[in-house]
């Protein structure tokens, strides 16, 4: 906001005087937040630091030790610069010991060879000074225009930091409490030099305000909450001091965070936002800096154990409540992060699709795998049952990989197994593949054409049926083969009468031209609906056509 001294001395009026800097040129960046004139020697109790002071010289002390402490004083108090005028009282140059003094103190000492009106260096400074405030306030007032703007536009976290960044020039990071990294705008820099250490850097970095900055780190730190419950931490990364627009920045891109958050207080935390968006982009192509971000927020990807998880909800005697509202499954996955904090496991969780939380874990590669599974399914049963909706839960898990491309295998083999162990009632605390049998089998051959081929051969002319027809012929050849032929169990399970169940059974047999009493025709048509049934839901992978 206030000019330099630098900026100062190139003013018209003081140019005039024919300036020459005689020491002290290391300050010549202080900022100038006032002019003072003043002939006596004790005037540094009157000031209140940021003060250029202009003086002719004529009260000043006329021994070294008086004018050393007269410039030790002005330092003292944070006076910007002394500017001498060589006419009055020393005509060529000023005393050595005042240059000494003003050298050691880093107090630029300014000479002016000819007469100068100090009022008129006065009304030039000042006008300058004046100029940079009205700018600061222009700049203030868009920033809280912008920022208004994006609070009730609802703006993303992501967008408010990328305007933080593009107002500023500058990185910025938004991390919880815990200095987890929870979004950031790197400013066109190099996201893995800004992240690197992230955690070990930041909790070097204590400020005592709720906005301040850290000369040592060079960051500008704002807490971000409301309502007294604060939650993170804005960075900027500032090597400089910053600016007062910059802190403006900060404090009101600070409160449209907390707005967000208030707002979206119904909706899954931001917390699980960037799981999210971290296990969806590896479900998918992993752009290259996904290791540095997952590192910052406490979840290492390299050189460990990398298991996938899923968390379904729902019961073994009624699994198509599987299908969870997003609120449960945003509550589930509140529990599994929680779980894995308690039992110390680095995890990322979120909810990716209609049907489950994922989870992948990361373990150092001599942790004993088996011991933390059991810990942490424990305990994500027990905060499963602490939820509003209190449902049981089947946890399943992928195989253990350590390579990053490997992951989306671990993550939808977890998913598959889950799937399969809903249908399968037991008493395991979570799923292997090897767990579910005949399902498990079905997952390894998931992708085979000859096993899709054959799914289309013994159910392509059902399908087709309930496609024209409308009817639910293979719903209901689902629920006896699911009932082991208890055909009395299949009938209330589909919600129709034994007879009229029996009558659809009849017509299924028809269509289909086999006898629903041979156990060879049943077990076939099971393994077809098993087939199926992954096609629908992965629809990454290939389906059986539909025989027409």
């Amino acid at each position: 906001m206030y000019p330099t001294v630098a900026e100062a001395l190139a003013l018209p009026v003081v140019r005039r005087g024919k300036p020459t800097v005689v020491a002290g040129a290391a300050g010549m960046g202080k900022r100038v937040r006032w002019v003072h004139v003043a002939e006596v020697a004790d005037i540094a109790h009157l000031l209140r630091g940021g003060e250029l002071v202009l003086t002719t010289g004529i009260a000043l002390p006329g021994d070294p030790e008086g004018l050393r402490k007269y410039v030790s004083d002005l330092a003292s108090v944070g006076a910007s610069g002394l500017v001498v005028e060589l006419v009055r009282r020393w005509s060529d140059e000023v005393p050595g010991a005042l240059v000494a003094a003003a050298e050691q103190h880093e107090l630029p000492l300014v000479t002016l060879a000819e007469e100068t009106r100090f009022v008129s260096v006065t009304e030039a400074v000042v006008s300058l000074i004046v100029d940079a405030q009205l700018a600061e306030l222009r700049a203030a007032e868009q920033v809280h225009e912008t920022f208004t703007a994006l609070t009730v536009a609802g703006a993303e976290p992501a967008e408010v930091l990328r305007e933080v960044a593009r107002t500023a020039g500058l990185p910025v990071v938004l991390e919880t409490l815990g200095h987890e990294v929870l979004a950031y705008d790197a400013a066109g820099q190099d996201p893995t030099a800004l992240l690197a250490d992230w955690g070990q850097r930041s909790r070097a970095v204590a400020v005592s305000e709720r906005t301040a900055y850290h000369d040592e780190a060079g960051w500008l730190v704002t807490v971000v909450g409301a309502r007294g419950a604060d939650w993170g931490r804005l960075v900027v990364l500032s090597p400089d001091a910053p600016p007062h627009r910059h802190v403006v920045v900060a404090e009101r891109a600070a409160s449209a965070l907390a707005v967000h958050r208030l707002v979206a207080r119904d909706r899954e935390s931001l917390e699980r936002q960037t799981h999210r968006t971290l296990l969806t982009q590896l479900l998918g192509q992993p752009p290259h800096d996904l290791p540095t971000r997952a590192a910052a927020l406490g979840v290492p990807l390299e050189r460990r154990q990398l298991v996938g998880v899923a968390i379904r909800p729902g019961t073994a005697t009624a699994p198509a409540q599987a299908l969870a509202s997003q609120e449960v499954l945003r509550d589930l996955a509140e529990a599994t992060a929680l779980a894995a904090r308690r039992v110390t496991v680095p995890a990322l969780v979120g909810v990716v699709d209609d049907t489950s939380v994922r989870a992948l874990l990361s373990l150092p590669t001599q942790a004993g795998l088996d011991g933390v599974l059991r810990r942490l399914a424990r305990e994500v049963q027990r905060r499963a049952a602490e939820t509003p909706h209190a449902l049981p839960v089947v946890m399943a898990v992928g195989t253990t990989v350590t390579a990053l491309p490997d992951v989306r295998r671990s993550l939808a083999e977890a998913a598959h197994v889950a799937g399969a162990a809903l249908r399968s009632p037991g008493t395991r605390l979570y799923h292997r593949l090897d767990d579910v049998r005949l399902r498990g089998l079905l997952h390894l051959l998931r992708e085979d054409e000859r096993v899709l081929a054959f799914a289309d051969r013994e159910l392509g002319t059902l399908l087709s049926r309930d496609s024209a027809q409308g009817t639910r012929l293979v719903e209901l050849l689902r629920c006896f083969c699911e009932h082991g032929g208890n055909k009395s169990a299949a009938a209330a399970a589909a919600h129709l009468s034994r007879t009229a169940y029996y009558q659809q059974l009849s017509r299924i047999e028809q269509v289909l031209g086999v006898s629903l009493e041979d156990p060879e025709s049943v077990l076939s048509l099971y393994v077809a609906l098993l087939v199926q049934e992954m096609g629908e839901r992965d629809p990454q992978l290939p389906r059986p056509p539909t025989s027409s």
